[in-house]
């Protein structure tokens, strides 16, 4: 008895295969980040939120350096932008990138965005501020890498602005995703630190006393300077136009799911250690 065959266009091709699992890799990825984002969001909300109603303003140097100064109105306004800014920024991208919510509500979108970009670009030039007249943890090369970020949230906000303008919604989009990853450098520098800090018990490869060392400038360079997160995405982007290459998605799908596994890890230390007990 003879089977028959199906036609080969309903033949499952390992092409198709290997999108799912990259387009699975990426959706696991931004599901976990936008939790972690959000839980950070809840902490910002909370902790910022209480000690300045209460007026107990001195509670922001608990975890950012000269947070607030006496008689300093002028800084201790930028500090307050900056972290109201932060707000927005880590609530309000993962929005922007939702492609049901962009949809279905585009006029809410178109808004959002314009928010966003312009969010990006005052919390860039805040920063800049604040790290140079109330200075910042860490040593000389961790302020230049943070600065160097500055640069990039400026230049990735014009992009994606005149590319929203030019219509071009492909690159508009590309250029937004790539706002948003260097915008999160912060958070991404947290949550990287607290991995390192958990897989290894404690600190390693820097002294967390003076918040200087090898490790700290290394995941500076690799979270600021030269974002492995940016690196990663162009590499996704290379992978999604060539799916005849099955040993360069199945690497980008592996190196997604690994990276998404040590940021869980990370959202987990910072929750239980950082942000819960201070809420």
């Amino acid at each position: 008895m003879k089977t028959k065959e199906l036609p080969a266009k309903q033949l499952p091709t390992s092409p198709r295969v290997g999108k799912n699992y990259l387009d699975l890799s990426v959706k696991s990825w931004f599901v976990v980040a936008t939790l972690g984002q959000w839980i950070f969001g809840l902490y910002i909300a909370l902790f910022y939120g209480k000690s300045t109603l209460s007026g107990e303003w001195e509670t922001w140097n608990k975890v950012l350096p000269h947070g607030y100064v006496k008689d300093d109105l002028t800084g201790n306004v930028i500090v307050a932008a900056h972290v109201c800014f932060a707000l927005i920024m880590v609530v309000g991208g993962p929005l922007q990138l939702m492609p049901q919510l962009r949809n279905r509500f585009k006029t809410a979108h178109r808004w959002l965005g314009r928010m966003y970009i312009l969010t990006a670009i005052l919390i860039a030039l805040d920063g800049l501020t604040m790290v140079c007249t109330r200075g910042a943890v860490g040593g000389l090369l961790q302020h230049i890498a943070i600065s160097v970020q500055a640069v990039y949230m400026v230049v990735f906000a014009l992009l994606a602005l005149h590319y929203a303008r030019q219509r071009d919604f492909v690159k508009h989009r590309q250029w937004a995703i790539r706002l948003y990853l260097v915008s999160n450098g912060v958070w991404f520098f947290r949550v990287s630190l607290m991995a390192w800090l958990m897989l290894n018990g404690g600190p390693v490869g820097f002294d967390p006393k003076t918040f200087d060392g090898p490790f700290l400038w290394f995941l500076s360079i690799a979270i600021y300077a030269l974002p492995v997160a940016l690196m990663v995405f162009e590499l996704y982007l290379y992978a999604q136009k060539n799916p005849s290459k099955p040993l360069l998605q199945r690497t980008t799908t592996s190196l997604l799911f690994l990276l998404t596994g040590l940021m869980l890890v990370g959202i987990v230390a910072a929750t239980m250690g950082l942000w819960i007990p201070r809420m």
